[in-house]
């Protein structure tokens, strides 16, 4: 579903935020991405959404390239930011129904789901308010709903836990488990090892912008915490 070769990204003066990463997340796969900051996560999941432009590598969503046709890949795939930019002056619900003409969601499709998400993280009854009324974490919810409501193949989020409350936290995983049994990939990066652990059927480790270790959860870990082994690996 999602294919990374050999990306690497260089910014100003030619030093490398990216160095020379192979990844594949199949369907089916929760993919846990770690790194301490720095470290080259978001800008590998800005590149792979195609915020970011990048001349070396490919990489390649659901078989087609980012380089040669960003809108197909866009259009099986939602991203979330560690911090969501959102429109402040249009109420949630318009923000939801704004997002769903983009994607060309039937209306019935639309509304069944966004009552069944919307009623999942407890944000229903304020739909109808200004975003710019929201907390972070309302927008948080907010942003999360407007990625489900196309059923993407692929869902990339970038410290996606941050801000929620352990309720929300809680449905959040439940929801990308859900989406996984479905046959959906998720791509997503975090700084809580106990849930990439817990969630994530394979785990990436990156260490100033390489590769340091990858594949099944169990394999990366071993007999350790993947805590341990994190700190061990990025430590050395």
């Amino acid at each position: 579903m999602l294919t990374i070769r050999h990306f690497t990204k260089r910014y100003k003066g030619g030093k490398k935020a990216v160095d020379d990463l192979n990844l594949v997340v199949e369907k089916g796969d929760i993919y846990g991405f770690i790194g301490h900051n720095g470290a080259g996560k978001t800008t590998t999941i800005r590149s792979a959404v195609g915020v970011l432009d990048f001349e070396e590598g490919d990489i390649e969503i659901d078989g087609i390239s980012i380089k040669k046709d960003p809108v197909a890949c866009k259009r099986v795939t939602a991203y979330i930011p560690d911090n969501p930019d959102l429109y402040d002056h249009l109420t949630g619900i318009q923000y939801l129904n704004f997002i769903g003409d983009l994607y060309g969601v039937p209306r019935a499709d639309r509304e069944l789901l966004i009552k069944k998400y919307g009623d999942a993280f407890q944000i229903t009854d304020s739909l109808g308010n200004l975003v710019s009324s929201y907390s972070h974490g309302m927008k948080q919810k907010l942003a999360i709903i407007s990625a489900l409501i196309h059923r993407p193949k692929l869902l990339v989020l970038d410290e996606p836990f941050v801000g929620l409350d352990p309720k929300a936290a809680h449905m959040l995983k439940t929801i990308m488990a859900e989406l996984c049994s479905n046959g959906s990939a998720i791509f997503f990066s975090t700084h809580v090892l106990d849930v990439a652990e817990k969630l994530c059927n394979k785990i990436a480790i990156i260490k100033e912008g390489r590769l340091i270790t990858h594949g099944k959860t169990e394999d990366v870990k071993g007999d350790h915490s993947l805590e341990d082994v994190f700190l061990e690996l990025v430590d050395k």
